[in-house]
Protein backbone atom coordinates (compact mmCIF):
# COMPACT_ATOMS: atom_id res chain seq x y z
CA UNK A 1 0.00 0.00 0.00
CA UNK A 2 1.37 3.34 -1.03
CA UNK A 3 1.65 5.85 1.76
CA UNK A 4 2.45 9.48 1.20
CA UNK A 5 2.30 12.07 3.96
CA UNK A 6 3.13 15.67 3.10
CA UNK A 7 3.71 18.37 5.71
CA UNK A 8 5.27 21.77 6.24
CA UNK A 9 2.86 24.02 4.40
CA UNK A 10 1.46 27.23 5.80
CA UNK A 11 0.81 30.92 5.27
CA UNK A 12 3.81 33.07 4.38
CA UNK A 13 4.36 36.52 2.97
CA UNK A 14 5.79 37.03 -0.49
CA UNK A 15 9.55 36.69 -0.38
CA UNK A 16 9.43 34.24 2.50
CA UNK A 17 10.46 30.60 2.73
CA UNK A 18 8.95 27.26 3.61
CA UNK A 19 10.30 23.72 3.74
CA UNK A 20 7.98 20.91 2.78
CA UNK A 21 8.51 17.32 3.86
CA UNK A 22 7.15 14.07 2.47
CA UNK A 23 7.24 10.63 4.05
CA UNK A 24 6.87 7.91 1.44
CA UNK A 25 6.45 4.17 1.61
CA UNK A 26 9.67 2.21 1.44
CA UNK A 27 8.77 0.44 -1.81
CA UNK A 28 8.11 3.68 -3.63
CA UNK A 29 11.04 5.50 -2.15
CA UNK A 30 13.57 2.77 -2.89
CA UNK A 31 12.55 2.18 -6.50
CA UNK A 32 11.42 5.45 -8.08
CA UNK A 33 12.44 8.98 -8.72
CA UNK A 34 10.45 11.21 -6.39
CA UNK A 35 9.02 14.61 -6.95
CA UNK A 36 6.67 17.39 -6.00
CA UNK A 37 3.55 18.52 -7.79
CA UNK A 38 1.13 21.33 -6.98
CA UNK A 39 -2.45 22.22 -7.72
CA UNK A 40 -3.78 25.74 -7.48
CA UNK A 41 -7.53 26.45 -7.24
CA UNK A 42 -9.22 25.98 -10.59
CA UNK A 43 -6.06 24.65 -12.22
CA UNK A 44 -4.72 21.24 -13.09
CA UNK A 45 -2.02 19.62 -11.00
CA UNK A 46 1.42 20.51 -12.34
CA UNK A 47 4.97 19.27 -11.96
CA UNK A 48 7.26 21.26 -9.68
CA UNK A 49 10.47 19.32 -9.07
CA UNK A 50 11.94 15.82 -9.14
CA UNK A 51 15.00 13.99 -7.88
CA UNK A 52 16.54 10.69 -8.90
CA UNK A 53 16.92 7.86 -6.40
CA UNK A 54 20.59 8.62 -5.88
CA UNK A 55 19.93 12.31 -5.50
CA UNK A 56 22.54 13.09 -8.10
CA UNK A 57 20.11 14.64 -10.57
CA UNK A 58 17.35 17.14 -9.98
CA UNK A 59 14.77 18.65 -12.30
CA UNK A 60 12.64 21.76 -11.91
CA UNK A 61 9.75 23.48 -13.57
CA UNK A 62 10.83 26.74 -15.17
CA UNK A 63 8.61 28.72 -12.82
CA UNK A 64 10.47 27.56 -9.69
CA UNK A 65 14.02 27.05 -10.94
CA UNK A 66 16.49 28.99 -8.84
CA UNK A 67 14.01 29.42 -5.99
CA UNK A 68 13.11 25.85 -4.99
CA UNK A 69 15.45 23.00 -4.05
CA UNK A 70 14.44 19.35 -3.86
CA UNK A 71 16.37 16.86 -1.75
CA UNK A 72 15.93 13.41 -0.27
CA UNK A 73 17.11 11.41 2.71
CA UNK A 74 17.18 7.76 1.68
CA UNK A 75 17.82 6.59 5.23
CA UNK A 76 14.54 8.14 6.37
CA UNK A 77 12.44 7.66 3.20
CA UNK A 78 11.89 11.42 3.15
CA UNK A 79 11.73 13.95 0.35
CA UNK A 80 12.00 17.68 0.95
CA UNK A 81 11.24 20.85 -0.96
CA UNK A 82 12.93 24.02 0.19
CA UNK A 83 11.01 26.96 -1.19
CA UNK A 84 12.59 30.41 -1.13
CA UNK A 85 11.55 33.77 -2.56
CA UNK A 86 7.95 32.64 -2.55
CA UNK A 87 5.46 34.42 -4.78
CA UNK A 88 1.66 34.63 -4.57
CA UNK A 89 1.48 32.45 -7.70
CA UNK A 90 3.13 29.64 -5.72
CA UNK A 91 -0.08 29.33 -3.69
CA UNK A 92 -1.34 25.76 -4.12
CA UNK A 93 -1.71 22.39 -2.48
CA UNK A 94 1.62 20.60 -2.80
CA UNK A 95 1.88 16.84 -3.24
CA UNK A 96 4.78 14.43 -3.45
CA UNK A 97 4.77 11.22 -5.48
CA UNK A 98 6.79 9.00 -7.76
CA UNK A 99 7.72 10.73 -11.00
CA UNK A 100 8.10 9.56 -14.59
CA UNK A 101 11.25 11.46 -15.55
CA UNK A 102 10.40 11.13 -19.23
CA UNK A 103 7.13 13.02 -18.93
CA UNK A 104 7.37 14.73 -15.53
CA UNK A 105 3.99 13.21 -14.71
CA UNK A 106 2.96 10.80 -11.99
CA UNK A 107 4.73 7.49 -12.62
CA UNK A 108 2.56 4.99 -14.48
CA UNK A 109 2.86 2.43 -11.67
CA UNK A 110 0.83 4.60 -9.30
CA UNK A 111 -2.58 6.24 -9.32
CA UNK A 112 -3.15 7.64 -5.84
CA UNK A 113 -2.12 10.76 -3.99
CA UNK A 114 -1.60 11.83 -0.41
CA UNK A 115 -3.61 14.59 1.23
CA UNK A 116 -1.12 17.26 0.21
CA UNK A 117 -0.05 20.31 2.18
CA UNK A 118 -1.46 23.80 1.60
CA UNK A 119 0.95 26.63 0.81
CA UNK A 120 -0.49 30.14 0.79
CA UNK A 121 1.65 33.12 -0.15
CA UNK A 122 0.23 36.54 0.59
CA UNK A 123 1.23 39.64 -1.36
Amino acid sequence: QVQLVESGGGLVQAGGSLRLSCAASEHMFNNYAMGWFRQAPGKEREFVAAITWSGSNTFYAHSVKGRFTISRDNAKNMVYLQMNSLKPEDTAVYYCNAVNLGTYNLHDDFNSWGQGTQVTVSS
